[in-house]
This record gives C-alpha cells, structure tokens and sequence, in this order.
C-alpha cells in the first residue's frame, strides 16, 4: 500500500471500501458459524446433561462468536466513519474556512455601518439638546419637559443623627383618644 496514495480522497475512499468489505465478510461468515455452532451444539448432548443443559450450552458458546460478528460490523461502520470524517475535517476544511471568512467580513460590515448611524443619531440628539430645542422626541414621540411636585415635609422623623429636625416621640403619631 502506498502511504501517499492514502492521503488523497480516492486512496482512502479505496482503502476505506476494501476494510468495510472485510469487515462485513467477516461478520457475515461470522453470523453463519454462530448459527452453524448454536444448532450442532444443541443436538449433541454431553453425558450427565439434564432437560435444557445442551441449548443453555449452545448459547453461550455461540454468544462468543456472535460477539465477534458484532465487533467486525462495528468496525466495518468504524472504517466508514474513517472516511466521512477525513472529508469533514481535511478535504472541506478549507472552503468552510472561506464561507466562514466571508461571513465574518460582512458582519464586520455591517456592524461598522450601524455604529456609524448610531453615532451620527446621538451627536444629533446632543446637538439638539444643547442647542435648546423646545420639543424634544425620542423615537419619533414628543417628550414633555419633567414636571416637578412641590416638596412637602414628611410626618415621619428624619433619620436619627440627620441635620435639620429633631426627632418627634413615637406618641405624636397616634391620636391622643386612643391613649
């Protein structure tokens, strides 16, 4: 075999082909010699066997060489899976890369275009402000200028250690028939 020739796509779809091949011959013989075992065994008794010892016998003979059949099926699907993955990772590598490259460049783009517009949208929202425009809009919606309440004073104390009031007794709260 020819190390180099592997390494092309047709090597290794040749050499790929001839392994699974093997493999499901193997298994095949393997399926049949299980069957050819199981049914010998069970019509040959051994002396001292009871009712069910000669099938019970066959069984577990011919389980070791059915195991043998499922690990060449295993490795018949191994040596296609061989196959798909070189594709995947070496032969397509490269025009993923591409696809990928360009994808990113047309972010990059785009992204460069909607930062310009939204630089542009802010500076004109700044002008607009410290020029003193007297209708504001956010999102195309008038927005009003704050209205403020009067502040009153609040009935409950300030915190204790705060400047301003001094703290009230707690009996000033309740009205006084209730005491």
């Amino acid at each position: 075999m020819d190390i180099n020739a592997l390494f092309t796509d047709q090597g290794l779809r040749d050499f790929t082909n001839a392994q699974r091949d093997q493999h499901m011959e193997d298994a095949r013989q393997y399926g049949q010699l299980a069957a050819i075992i199981g049914g010998r065994l069970k019509q040959t008794p051994v002396d001292g066997d009871r009712w069910l010892s000669a099938r019970r016998r066959a069984r577990k003979v011919s389980r070791q060489v059915k195991a043998m059949e499922r690990a060449s099926q295993k490795a018949a699907a191994s040596a296609e899976a061989l196959y798909a993955t070189y594709v995947n990772q070496v032969l397509e590598l490269p025009q993923r890369r591409e696809v990928a490259a360009a994808r990113k460049a047309q972010r990059k783009q785009l992204r460069a275009a909607n930062a310009g517009a939204l630089v542009a949208k802010s500076l004109e929202k700044s002008a607009r402000h410290l020029n003193g425009d007297a209708n504001p809009q956010v999102g195309g919606v008038p927005v009003a200028a704050p209205q403020y309440l009067d502040a009153q004073p609040s009935p409950f104390p300030m915190a204790a250690g705060s400047e301003g009031q001094a703290l009230r007794p707690f009996a000033d709260f309740f009205p006084k028939e209730s005491r």
